[in-house]
């Protein structure tokens, strides 16, 4: 009997002393976090779980530390994973408007608003979620605006696209029309004509060439004005 005491007694003793870490490295990871050293702040917090996995404040301690390190991936599958899990009320309208904040900075807006209607659901006081919801809301009709008229301007091109490709198609048929008529046609230009055609063309291509030459060297000072 007395030596089960004993035994008992060290196995709380050994469960203090583990409970003990655990919440040092808790502590330190939020003065870390306070001084805005959310890097350190994330290391502890992960110490910390290692100690206890299922530790709730662990967690979420760690879901704002990666947030502030701009891992919002991670941080949405912590506070994703913390959902629903606790029956605090209070705990679960914070886990939720924190998933809801990873969601908006994936630009994840829809499920940023349905996370935010959960935290309200636990706590419909909260007027920080009440502004983010509007927001995301915001957010998301931007989106929507921008992806429709990226459609249109897509649409549109590809109208253009076939627009061109068809007068190319006819102005090919046209060439291919004209060079079958052309033993007919020289047939009838004297030589005289022939001669003003070819002295038209030459000056038709100096006027070409001077164009090019005007227009590279608007490229060139572009190209230099453009430091980026």
């Amino acid at each position: 009997m007395k030596y089960s005491l004993i035994f008992t007694l060290f196995i709380l003793l050994g469960i203090d002393s583990f409970c003990q870490k655990e919440n040092a490295l808790l502590r330190q990871g939020n003065r870390d976090f306070d001084k805005s050293e959310y890097k350190e702040a994330e290391k502890d917090y992960r110490k910390a779980l290692e100690l206890n996995k299922e530790s709730v404040k662990g967690q979420f301690n760690l879901g704002a530390a990666v947030y502030k390190n701009n891992n919002f991936e991670e941080a949405t599958k912590i506070y994703g994973n913390l959902a629903g899990k606790n029956s605090d009320r209070e705990v679960q309208s914070k886990v939720f408007h924190n998933l809801g904040n990873s969601y908006m900075q994936s630009k994840e807006y829809e499920k940023s608003i349905l996370a935010y209607k959960n935290a309200l659901m636990n706590n419909p006081k909260n007027t920080d979620t009440k502004y983010n919801l509007e927001y995301a809301k915001m957010m998301l009709k931007k989106q929507q605006q921008q992806q429709q008229q990226n459609k249109d301007n897509k649409d549109k091109k590809d109208d253009k696209k076939d627009q061109k490709d068809k007068k190319d198609q006819n102005q090919d048929q046209k060439q291919k029309n004209d060079q079958q008529k052309q033993p007919q046609d020289q047939k009838k230009i004297s030589k005289d004509d022939a001669e003003r055609m070819l002295e038209a063309l030459k000056n038709d291509e100096k006027k070409t060439m001077q164009k090019v030459k005007k227009q590279k060297a608007k490229v060139q000072v572009t190209g230099i004005e453009k430091d980026w």
